[in-house]
């Protein structure tokens, strides 16, 4: 594994992190709160965002528009059975969720979600260091590189692993103070 290809796969992680923060609710209504949100749609989970428009008229509402209506009942059970904490109301044609204040004791628990994910994406990191140092090894071992090469390369992959941690922990440090923010 090349210096290139184990700090694009770093990037990535990062965004996945990032990904996965854009899930947390802050209070204020955002379409990416339902994209974990999958819906059994003829015996495959499928996006909400697959079968349906989704919108934010104002801060505090979320509009879902089912392309098809007879999806509609799919996609309220879908958020009632998921994580998003949020009761779909549901009018026949569209299916509105309302944003409500979060209380200092869920604002907590986001925080800690969000702290969940980001050491997932550390761990993610991680490992992609270990194989690209298990790499370096089996080249160092097959006479591909010198003792000192591969000391070199291992550095540099470690000090490209602080760097995309670091990346996180900053990713992780706004989304706290914008959960925190009331």
């Amino acid at each position: 594994m090349k210096l290139a290809e184990a700090e694009d796969h770093m990037q990535k992680a990062v965004e996945s992190t990032q990904r996965s923060f854009n899930t947390i609710r802050t209070g204020r209504a955002n379409a990416s709160l339902l994209d974990r949100v999958m819906v059994d749609y003829y015996g495959s989970p499928t996006p909400i965002k697959s079968l349906a428009s989704i919108s934010t008229p104002d801060a505090s509402t979320i509009n879902i528009q089912a392309f098809d209506r007879k999806t509609i009942n799919l996609i309220e059970k879908a958020i009632s059975l998921s994580d998003v904490g949020l009761t779909p109301s549901n009018d026949g044609a569209t299916i509105r969720l309302n944003i409500p204040q979060l209380t200092s004791d869920r604002r907590l628990e986001l925080v800690r979600l969000a702290a969940k994910f980001s050491e997932e994406g550390k761990v993610s990191i991680r490992n992609i260091r270990r194989d690209a140092v298990e790499a370096i090894r089996k080249q160092e071992k097959s006479s591909e590189l010198s003792k000192d090469e591969a000391r070199d390369l291992q550095d540099k992959m470690q000090k490209l692993t602080d760097k995309y941690i670091a990346k996180i922990d900053e990713v992780l440090a706004a989304k706290e103070k914008d959960i925190k923010t009331v």
